[in-house]
């Protein structure tokens, strides 16, 4: 069973695990998210298609991400999420790091930090290989097609990342 770390409030470990997915934190507790924006030396975006199986937002338009397993960094849970759902090993790509955001649903009992990435690299289209019971497809975007879905209101986060798209990344 997969376990996520419960970090504080300023983004440190407690030292405690939570399952995945098992919504029982309190307020000033928190689970590490990350999202990795995957840009071709083009200019377009890598973003997926999420399945229509999917409980929360099916058929929406998103870059890769999901949660820092226990015990593992953010920088190696976005290499692992990138790699799982597009098969692109982005460990050696020119990018990294951008910043984080801070979600607090207490209602929910789901509080976390996002860690956004972007990496850049003049990679294949041959080579992407789609984890194909999360993503229904993909698209090399340019950053006014992401807009136009986000103003469709079918691209998930864009509100909390779309700087993330804009910020000129240094080779």
């Amino acid at each position: 069973m997969e376990r996520w770390d419960i970090y504080d409030s300023d983004k440190k470990r407690t030292g405690r695990t939570m399952k995945k997915n098992d919504w029982c934190l309190k307020e000033g507790e928190y689970h590490l998210t990350v999202l990795g924006i995957v840009q071709h030396r083009n200019g377009r975006f890598l973003i997926t298609k999420r399945v229509m199986t999917k409980a929360w937002a099916p058929g929406w338009w998103e870059v890769s991400g999901g949660a820092a397993q226990a015990g593992e960094d953010s920088k190696d849970a976005v290499i692992r999420e990138v790699k799982e759902e597009t098969g692109l090993d982005v460990s050696e790509w020119d990018g990294g790091y951008l910043f984080s955001y801070k979600r607090e649903n207490p209602n929910e009992g789901d509080n976390y930090f996002v860690d956004i990435y972007r990496f850049v690299s003049d990679f294949d289209e041959a080579d992407i290989h789609l984890q194909t019971d999360e993503t229904d497809g993909y698209l090399l975007a340019t950053l006014e097609e992401i807009e136009e879905f986000a103003k469709q209101g079918i691209f998930l986060h864009y509100d909390s990342i779309k700087e993330a798209f804009k910020t000129v990344v240094a080779f």
